[in-house]
Parts: structure tokens; sequence; C-alpha cells
């Protein structure tokens, strides 16, 4: 445990000394207006943006839960520049914790938001669904583009294709980490892509379904290389289709 949570505020406390926690999408592209339209950003009570997040019903938003050490008091949801945010975009939050405390398999919370929203949500995996390795999938966020660099206020996007467990698991422990087995690992390993130091609570889509929630890389290096001479820690996502049960039980109630 001591190992888990050195990782994940290892990217809140490094963050914090450039004002953003939040994505920071290596090699990718700025996103085209009207595109991902589910993309959430986590923000403090000043507007500070500090984690990714994705909208999945009218009510809810999912990101990461080590996302909470950075007291999130709002999101905005309905634009990629976050320089022109208005109150329109900006919702206030209740937060919803799947587990009393997260660990590696269990960085997930819910947000519920203090109004409904309009846009289209993104679709979720049912319980038990499998990636299989080599799936391209998408991950977006807003952030630097390069290690320690500063945050964009534009939204990014890259494509990285699912790491097999196998290798993942091999390469993560090589730094004493033992990866439980459902989590999902894809970028920042034999390519020069992926997110950098926190694009937590961000989504990983694979064929228009969101199966995963950026969660933590190697010490928030962003120094990736496709021959794998620079960071070769593949990027961990948690999987959500291990949490639809507790997922469908919050949409149903309509609350934490």
């Amino acid at each position: 445990m001591h190992t888990i949570l050195r990782i994940l505020l290892l990217c809140i406390l490094t963050s914090n000394q450039h004002k953003v926690f939040g994505a920071r999408i290596i090699h990718g592209e700025r996103v085209p207006d009207g595109m991902l339209p589910y993309m959430a950003s986590v923000q403090t009570a000043s507007g500070e943006p500090f984690c990714g997040g994705f909208l999945i019903s009218d009510w809810f938003v999912i990101t990461a839960a080590h996302c909470q050490l950075g007291r999130p008091q709002s999101v905005v949801l309905g634009t990629h520049d976050l320089s022109n945010a208005d109150d329109t975009m900006r919702y206030g939050i209740k937060k919803c914790k799947g587990q009393p405390a997260f660990d590696l398999s269990s960085d997930i919370m819910l947000l519920k938001l203090s109004r409904p929203c309009s846009l289209q949500p993104v679709l979720l995996p049912k319980p038990g669904m499998r990636v299989s390795a080599n799936t391209q999938c998408r991950l977006a966020g807003w952030g630097s583009t390069q290690t320690k660099g500063s945050g964009s206020r534009h939204l990014r996007m890259v494509d990285v294709s699912i790491i097999d467990h196998k290798i993942c698991s091999n390469e993560w422990g090589k730094f004493d980490v033992k990866l439980p087995e459902d989590v999902i690992c894809a970028g920042g390993y034999g390519t020069d892509k992926g997110f950098c130091q926190c694009d937590s609570g961000g989504p990983l889509v694979c064929k228009n379904v969101a199966v995963g929630i950026v969660s933590f890389n190697q010490k928030g290096d962003c120094d990736y290389s496709k021959n794998n001479k620079g960071n070769d820690f593949p990027n961990i996502y948690t999987d959500i289709s291990k949490f639809r049960p507790w997922i469908n039980e919050v949409l149903a109630k309509g609350d934490c």
C-alpha cells in the first residue's frame, strides 16, 4: 500500500508545482471542436484544472479516485478550450467513492453533477468485458506535451494500443510493483505516445467504449521511446468493466 500511495501522491504533488495535475498528452494532436463531447475538466474551488473526467449519463461523470486528493469542487463540460469556459459550462459536484480507500485496481470515483447535462455521454463496457492486446484505443486530456511542461488550455488526444498484461506486469515488476490482473495497460511502452504525470481520470476509449480510467505512469516521466530507450513502463488504467455493477446501482438510484 505504501508503494501505491507513493505512486499516486507523486502524481498530484509533482503536478502542483506546475499548477496543473491533469492531462499531459504526449505526441498527440488537438481535438477538433464537437468531437469527444463527453470530456470533462475536474477543477479546484478557484477554477484550476487538475484532473480529467468523462460524462457517462446526464447526471454523472467518472474520474480517478486519487483526484480527491486535489479537492475537486466543480467540473467543466462542453468546451475543448478551457480559456473559454463560462458559468453555463461549470457544474458543482458531489463525490461518490467506490471504495473506502483506493488501490491500484480501484482508482475510480463518480461525481454527481449539480444539474443535468444534455451533452452526449460516452458508452461504458459490459461487466467483465476484456480488450485484446494490440487493440488501438484513444485517450484525451488537457495539459503539457512534455515532462514537467506547462499545461494546455486546449483538449488534445492520442491513439495508443493495448499492451499484453504479462508484458505490462513484467515491466512494472522492475519497479517492485505487482500489478493486479484487472488493470488495463496501454501506451508508454514500445511507443513514443501516452499520457503524462496525471492525465488522471480521463478515459481510455476503444471502439467508442470507455474501457479504462487514466490512473498512473512511472514517476510522472513522459520521455517515452519507440525503442524503449526512455521510460519503458506501460501506462496504467482502472478497468471500468469491473465496476459496472456499482456504477449501474448509483445510476439507477440517481445518487451516491
